[in-house]
């Protein structure tokens, strides 16, 4: 692939796969297995991907279809494709200032940019440095209440309009490779050590001058001895609050006036109760294949919830999207939009903001040639009638017959 890539020109660079390559070629090891890695056996980040695989596309033919509608609208705003940027952790370890470079590949995209709690720079950083963006900011919830409200009042002072709770972390998963790759927090083994120096242009792009990024939103809350890399993973460690239940969420919604979303939602009584409480909207999510190694793929989960739900609050989908055939997929199954977390990652580590935008508009362009060969010209006309199974057998509950019977084919259809 080397030959396609020469420095930061990535014009014949056609997928996300090519840029995740350029990325693994650009990032030392334990940087790339940070990025790309899962829980234990890696089951679940494994079936992310098995199972869209699984899932066939029934094209329809002469609709007359050029240029499919990609706008929609996402908790009230609208969005230029049914696509934000994901909320990822430590992203300044792969490009240096790397959140500001995604918020601004969002921005020019026209797409919301979600920033994370452990973000390595600041809600007001991003804010500052990208005029017009549509920040989301991703909460974890902590266990002092007062640093957790202060997060709360600059988001919004920032003018944040949507927040995202992750519910499925309160406990790391166990990631085997960062057992490897650290004899203590943030202090790499030898041998990762003499990796990092194989790769001196990534040490210019990431850490020179300052060394190991801390993290950004944190910052206020640590002793000015303590902003460090080691001093804001041992902090986040001690503050994840491991007791957050369905009263934690309510007394959340009651204190947040703009839309809420809980982010880890892979149960269809799970997502009910969050409707029942309130909230705008849920994001199907398996935290990337890094939490519970064994759980269902996000895919495999999403009809279930879809059916839930019923329409009365936002789906977005998360895990796994690597092409634009994904977010069909996604959407066709009940998504509204879906969460773009690894494809910007390894754009971003293989050229900054260049790269994430690249990234994006892969997905774009195959989103569109996508729709057109389905028949579809708006994201609404995406539905469950295009996809079947492609090893043969029905993917979840098997419909009745009758609802076989009066399909438009007799490939088993996914239901």
């Amino acid at each position: 692939m080397r030959r396609f890539y020469q420095g930061r020109d990535l014009s014949r660079v056609h997928t996300i796969e090519e840029l995740a390559w350029i990325a693994k070629r650009c990032l030392p090891y334990f940087a790339w297995e940070y990025l790309a890695g899962g829980a234990e056996a890696e089951l679940t980040l494994a079936d992310n991907r098995r199972d869209f695989d699984r899932l066939g596309l029934l094209p329809r033919t002469l609709r007359g279809i050029d240029a499919p509608a990609l706008e929609t609208r996402l908790f009230g705003q609208a969005t230029a494709m049914p696509m934000a940027i994901a909320p990822t952790g430590y992203n300044a370890m792969l490009y240096r200032n790397a959140d500001i470079h995604l918020a601004r590949a969002a921005t020019e995209a026209g797409i919301p940019f979600c920033m994370s709690t452990v973000s390595t720079s600041s809600m007001e950083e991003v804010v500052a440095h990208v005029p017009g963006v549509n920040l989301w900011f991703q909460l974890y919830c902590l266990n002092d209440p007062a640093i957790q409200e202060d997060l709360l009042k600059r988001a919004q002072s920032l003018q944040v309009s949507t927040l995202l709770l992750t519910s499925d972390a309160v406990t790391l998963g166990n990631r085997e490779w960062d057992k490897r790759n650290f004899i203590r927090p943030r202090q790499l083994s030898l041998r990762n050590k003499l990796d990092v120096l194989r790769h001196p242009a990534w040490i210019r792009r990431a850490l020179w001058p300052s060394g190991m990024p801390s993290l950004g939103n944190l910052n206020p809350y640590l002793p000015a001895h303590a902003r460090t890399a080691a001093g804001a993973a041992h902090f986040i460690g001690q503050a994840m609050d491991a007791t957050l239940d369905w009263n934690a969420l309510a007394k959340l919604r009651d204190r947040w006036p703009g839309n809420l979303v809980l982010k880890g939602v892979l149960h269809p009584g799970d997502a009910e109760r969050a409707l029942a409480l309130g909230l705008d909207g849920i994001v199907v999510t398996n935290h990337g294949g890094r939490q519970l190694d064994g759980s269902p793929s996000s895919i495999r989960a999403l009809a279930g919830i879809r059916s839930a739900v019923k329409g009365k609050m936002q789906i977005l989908f998360d895990s796994g999207v690597r092409r634009g055939t994904d977010v069909a997929k996604a959407l066709a199954l009940g998504a509204d939009a879906v969460l773009v977390g690894r494809p910007t990652l390894y754009g971003v580590a293989a050229a900054g903001q260049q790269g994430a935008a690249k990234a994006l508009c892969i997905l774009a362009e195959e989103l569109k040639r996508t729709m057109i060969l389905l028949g579809s010209s708006r994201l609404d006309e995406l539905n469950e009638d295009q996809l079947f199974d492609r090893m043969g057998a029905f993917y979840g509950t098997e419909p009745p017959v009758a609802a076989i019977d009066k399909r438009p084919c007799e490939w088993p259809i996914m239901q």
